[in-house]
């Protein structure tokens, strides 16, 4: 049953948003991480993901992928791009957040991520040299960024996000309330439930998928996986 539940995850859930997004992260390019944190901050947003694609999909066209560049566009150039995308509800925000993150990444580590993970101690410490290039780098950017880079960064190993443990939980997978303990177990059950060619990124966002466009909106009657589920709404 667990391994079912596991293939309908991975199969319909589980594609990585770094891959919807053309982002090599198995290379381990400094330029291709760029990308993906670039992408998660404007995940961080309360903010629909076609119009994140998109979005970001315009910096690519500007050609706005590396920390000097986007200083060197300014904070014009950036709202306008934002507005291309359709981001336009947190456009002059997102443009604050990303000329102090990326001028902070530039003084303090060389305009490299590469740098920022060397120079971290541990887990811990790495998220908090993440949190301190800017305001707009919180918990939800972090965890978004560094859950794709578990199997790319030593270093990065994010707690799971709280909607990926309202899945988990709801799916029967995790019982535990300390996030620690819930990634332990999400571990332990994707080492005795794996999908070949697939990685336990996969399952977190799968997780995650659930949980944000199901569970948090207690869908039940319209997810795949209602059948294994513990809880069910009427809605």
């Amino acid at each position: 049953m667990n391994n079912e539940l596991t293939k309908l995850l991975i199969n319909n859930f589980g594609q990585k948003y770094s891959k919807i997004l053309g982002i090599d992260l198995e290379s381990r390019d400094e330029d291709e991480v760029f990308k993906w944190f670039l992408a998660s901050i404007l995940f961080g947003a309360p903010i629909t993901e076609t119009a994140v694609i998109k979005t970001y999909k315009c910096f690519e066209n500007w050609k706005a992928l590396a920390p000097k560049t986007i200083l060197k566009i300014g904070w014009e150039g950036l709202v306008k791009i934002l507005d291309e995308g359709s981001y336009t509800r947190y456009d002059f925000k997102t443009a604050d957040k990303l000329l102090e993150v990326m001028g902070n990444l530039v003084a303090k580590y060389q305009g490299t991520l590469r740098f920022l993970h060397e120079q971290a101690a541990d887990s811990a410490d790495l998220e908090k040299r993440l949190k301190e290039l800017g305001k707009g780098v919180g918990n939800v950017t972090i965890g978004i960024f560094l859950r794709e880079l578990r199997t790319i960064w030593e270093k990065a190993h994010p707690n799971p996000t709280p909607l990926v443990t309202l899945a988990a939980r709801n799916l029967g997978i995790a019982k535990k309330n300390n996030p620690h303990e819930v990634l332990q177990e999400l571990e332990k059950f994707w080492t005795e439930n794996e999908v070949n060619e697939k990685d336990f990124v996969n399952f977190e966002t799968a997780l995650l998928r659930i949980g944000k466009d199901f569970c948090r909106k207690k869908k039940c009657r319209r997810c795949q996986l209602r059948r294994y589920c513990a809880v069910t709404y009427s809605t």
